[in-house]
């Protein structure tokens, strides 16, 4: 038994951080989505509302540990430390999936296996924060102001876990939580690493603008302030916040059109910010002073069209990256990409449907094709390191 247990941990699927965590994430993309659907839809039924489950699952069974396959990678890199050791990723991996498969259960079967599951994950969120702030102690580079906000924005996010945990028995910090977790902590840290990264990979260095940045970070929080005093009160801050982001892109003078979809598909999540947050701005003014409901669209028209894009698109980068296979995206892959446009504009478009179960029944159909097609071309790759034709 040892000596099976001693050649798993030496399996090509571990010897990368990224690896593991890319697969747990998107496979955690896939499942989850067809028990919101089952759940949506009255098929099944679970011991917690759909809509926790829900906004758990994204948050923290997806982005969460595709956040980390990410920065186990490149964290050290930005650090100019040594890579971070496996027995360190595996312990926050093992975490994450205990987690994941506990709460996956405890929907069905007990409260207390959930709540478990919730703890499993949020520990496991607090050992890779651990590894990373011991990465950014280590490092020596002059200028850690990128290393700062990553380990903020992650400081922020296990603060909106502990509060999603707390709000199982204090329902009122459910609202805060879901708010700290989209605005200071996955934003925040998407956009740390994009303002990073896809210049670099666009071959048009920048020189930050660090004023503007700390003014962005200001009005994140005061969105999430206001958010909590009286749903839709942000929406004067979030027009703003397009405004400067707007400023931000053009200063950046990104080529796009760019013929490289590998890069291409980093521009348009980051063009998404401030559509993003016109369109938050416009719906929390129509819903403040109309009492529409648009069902959560500033939320989703930020997760899908920027997190998610610069998801698949970094995903896939890595992937290829770190498995030898040639940095080149096939026909295959720029259909992912095109698909993941599809996705995003169902969603929205859902928000202002008539009939909006059909359409959020066809952007859940929409999302599960796009993960299972990922995984058919991917998958293979991050498990057993398959080389690709060109």
């Amino acid at each position: 038994m040892i000596e099976k247990l001693n050649r798993l941990k030496d399996h090509y699927f571990l010897s990368q951080p990224h690896q593991a965590f890319f697969m747990l994430a998107f496979s955690n993309a896939l499942l989850s989505m067809v028990l919101f659907l089952l759940l949506m839809e009255g098929t099944i039924s679970a011991i917690i509302p759909s809509k926790l489950y829900h906004a758990y699952s994204l948050i923290y069974l997806l982005f969460t540990p595709a956040i980390f396959a990410f920065l186990f990678t490149t964290f050290p890199r930005f650090s100019a430390t040594e890579p971070i050791l496996k027995k360190d990723y595996l312990r926050v991996f093992s975490f994450f999936l205990l987690g994941s498969l506990f709460l996956v259960l405890g929907l069905f079967i007990s409260i207390p296996l959930f709540y478990t599951g919730i703890f499993l994950t949020f520990m496991g969120h607090a050992f890779a924060l651990k590894e990373l702030y011991a990465i950014y102690k280590k490092s020596t580079v002059a200028d850690k102001e990128d290393q700062f906000w990553i380990l903020t924005a992650t400081s922020f996010g296990l603060f909106s876990h502990l509060l999603f945990l707390l709000s199982l028995w204090i329902p009122s910090l459910y609202v805060f939580s879901v708010q700290i977790s989209i605005y200071l902590y996955l934003f925040l840290l998407f956009f740390t690493v994009a303002q990073r990264m896809v210049p670099f990979f666009s071959h048009t260095p920048i020189t930050k603008h660090k004023e503007r940045f700390k003014v962005i970070v200001g009005l994140l929080g005061l969105h999430v302030f206001l958010e909590l005093l009286q749903a839709n009160a942000s929406f004067l801050v979030d027009f703003v916040l397009a405004y400067l982001f707007m400023r931000e892109l053009a200063r950046w003078k990104l080529p796009f059109p760019n013929e490289n979809p590998l890069v291409w598909i980093l521009h348009i999540a980051l063009f998404w910010i401030p559509l993003a947050f016109v369109l938050a701005g416009l719906t929390s003014l129509l819903a403040l002073f109309y009492d529409l409901n648009f069902l959560y669209l500033a939320i989703h028209a930020l997760a899908l069209g920027f997190f998610l894009t610069m998801l698949i698109g970094f995903g896939t980068r890595v992937t290829l990256g770190h498995s030898g296979n040639v940095m080149f995206a096939d026909s295959y892959t720029k259909y992912l990409f095109y698909w993941t446009q599809v996705v995003v504009l169902l969603r929205i478009m859902t928000s202002f449907a008539n009939d909006f179960l059909l359409l959020l029944e066809l952007s859940i159909f929409a999302w599960l094709l796009l993960f299972l097609a990922w995984g058919v071309r991917f998958f293979a790759v991050l498990i057993f390191g398959k080389k690709l034709k060109p």
